[in-house]
């Protein structure tokens, strides 16, 4: 069996399970689903939200079934599947029709888990999270949740031209635009997480760039792209040096790490791609550079930050293969492949979550399954079309 065949049939098994478990799954970030949490102290105090979180995270043995904590649908994880099912019809062409039937009987799901009362289409998590600077209740939508969505709704799109699409797109650009709040530097701004708060999070405000950029694309109105390029000049103001960027701006989150700086690079190439504003490019190549030779080990293994290599992590390590095979790295995205189905596949259609001191193996749906699935299908697909 070639190495190739191999990655075939774990695709095809990735696909079975998330099939087979209906979509649904459990979450790093789950916890405050529990009905405990609907109690008087649990459902005010931040330090405890927040705190049980953390533990939850990374405590190798799911103790959820014990404090009713049920699987669930997550929006996000219909959205990866949508865009990954956009590449398996080019992986198996003589399948097609069965994956766009797949895909639209999932476009119903997605359009029945939209938040409601917002300007436009928009999503979010199907839990209460408890984060850092905000708190972001079930179903509230984020600009990350929805540009994760609608960029798998255009990557559908360019396979179908279904106009469905282009309204679900166009309708999604209103709620950034309009219902997302804005830090202004300049003639530049960074759009809010959410529209509950005002945080500064590069990669939250590329993703928002991205979709405006990508509408403008199949409108050609200029409002679009003209507001993606005052964001992406906050982003572009506020690169380091050294081409990498911190979380956030304005708070302590001034790490950097591997898949959020794989955001920014990601969601930047696609805006030069789309806008035609070929200038950025040296930024995005500053970036490129600052992330191959600091987020990945000698022997090209990803680090979850630029200073340490743990967790190793599912979500790490397959967007980490999507955003090599995006640049053409198809050997470095190989071997990196061969490092997730080494250290966190199970060998029965799921992915375990991370590696720290002792393997977590729980399975995560949109964490773990979704994220791989996406990984392997996008790098099998550009493998195939790159051999052609």
């Amino acid at each position: 069996m070639t190495q190739n065949s191999n990655y075939h049939n774990i695709l095809d098994s990735v696909e079975k399970y998330i099939r087979c478990e209906k979509y649904r799954g459990y979450d790093p970030f789950d916890a405050l689903s529990s009905p405990l949490f609907k109690l008087p102290l649990f459902c005010s105090n931040k330090t405890i939200r927040f705190g049980i979180q953390q533990v939850f995270k990374r405590i190798p043995f799911n103790l959820r079934p014990y404090l009713g904590i049920k699987k669930e649908i997550n929006p996000v994880t219909i959205g990866l599947c949508i865009q990954s099912f956009s590449y398996v019809t080019k992986i198996y062409p003589e399948k097609k029709e069965q994956y766009l039937s797949e895909i639209n009987r999932l476009l119903d799901i997605l359009v029945s888990l939209s938040s409601k009362g917002y300007c436009g289409y928009c999503w979010g998590y199907n839990f209460d999270w408890e984060s850092r600077y905000s708190k972001i209740a079930r179903f509230l939508p984020t600009v990350v949740a929805t540009g994760i969505i609608t960029n798998g709704l255009f990557e559908y799109f360019k396979i179908s031209q279904d106009l469905r699409i282009k309204e679900l797109l166009t309708s999604s650009a209103r709620f950034v635009l309009e219902d997302l709040n804005r830090s202004y530097e300049g003639d530049s701004f960074c759009f809010s997480y959410s529209p509950v708060d005002k945080q500064n999070v590069y990669n939250a405000t590329m993703k928002g760039a991205r979709l405006l950029t990508q509408v403008y694309s199949i409108t050609n109105n200029a409002e679009y792209v003209n507001h993606a390029e005052q964001t992406v000049k906050y982003v572009i103001n506020n690169q380091n040096l050294n081409g990498s960027w911190y979380y956030s701006k304005g708070d302590s989150r001034n790490w950097i790490d591997n898949f959020h700086t794989a955001y920014i690079l990601d969601s930047l190439s696609e805006f030069i791609s789309f806008s035609g504003l070929n200038q950025y490019k040296v930024h995005l190549d500053s970036g490129l550079d600052y992330y191959l030779k600091n987020l990945f080990t000698k022997d090209g293994k990803p680090k979850y930050y630029s200073n340490s290599f743990y967790p190793i992590d599912s979500t790490e390590i397959a967007q980490s293969i999507f955003t090599l095979t995006k640049f053409n790295r198809f050997e470095e995205a190989e071997s990196v492949i061969r490092f997730g189905l080494d250290t966190l596949y199970s060998g029965k259609g799921y992915f375990y979550y991370q590696k720290r001191f002792l393997l977590n193996k729980i399975s995560y749906m949109r964490w773990s399954n979704a994220w791989f699935y996406l990984a392997l299908s996008y790098y099998l697909y550009r493998r195939a079309n790159d051999l052609v």
